[in-house]
């Protein structure tokens, strides 16, 4: 035991001492690990690759999907960025490879799911001016890039989806 005018020196090992603290304006070196560092870089690789393969931006043309979607609507379409993509349910808006001609992209409103056979029938929202599932038939889900999340242009019809269609009860 000390007495009360006796000082003892500080133990090194003590967690408050201050041989653990580095001095005032010192450079602290931190262990930084080869193998570490790779690490990170991949996984900001592999996030990067997942973010360019599940987000998408598709431009609507024609008036298949009027009065929802119109003309020149921009919309952004996420998706999985590996395997089958998710279940779309009836009444979602999605985007999807044209079977006729698989470098196009079709926007279209889910009527039916065929969870047996793999498929979904898409049909647009003016019936007289769509070439869907009743032209093609069901389309593999394989076909689906997405399903459409937020229109962002133009300007004035810019915001979040759903879009109220005709098939949200099929």
């Amino acid at each position: 035991m000390a007495s009360a005018g006796l000082t003892l020196p500080r133990n090194r090992d003590a967690p408050n001492s201050r041989f653990l603290r580095p001095r005032a304006g010192a450079t602290v070196r931190r262990d930084r690990s080869p193998v570490r560092a790779v690490a990170v870089a991949a996984a900001i690789g592999l996030a990067v690759v997942a973010l360019r393969r599940s987000i998408h931006r598709v431009e609507v043309v024609g008036g298949s999907m009027a009065p929802n979607l119109l003309s020149g609507d921009r919309l952004v379409v996420v998706g999985r960025p590996w395997g089958a993509a998710a279940w779309p349910a009836p009444g979602d808006v999605i985007a999807l490879r044209d079977p006729r001609h698989r470098e196009r992209i079709l926007v279209k409103r889910v009527s039916a799911v065929h969870r047996g056979d793999d498929t979904v029938e898409v049909h647009g929202d003016a019936v007289h001016a769509s070439t869907d599932s009743r032209a093609f038939g069901p389309v593999p889900r394989s076909s689906v890039v997405g399903r459409a999340v937020h229109r962002y242009a133009p300007a004035g019809r810019s915001g979040p989806g759903p879009w109220p269609g005709e098939y949200d009860r099929a």
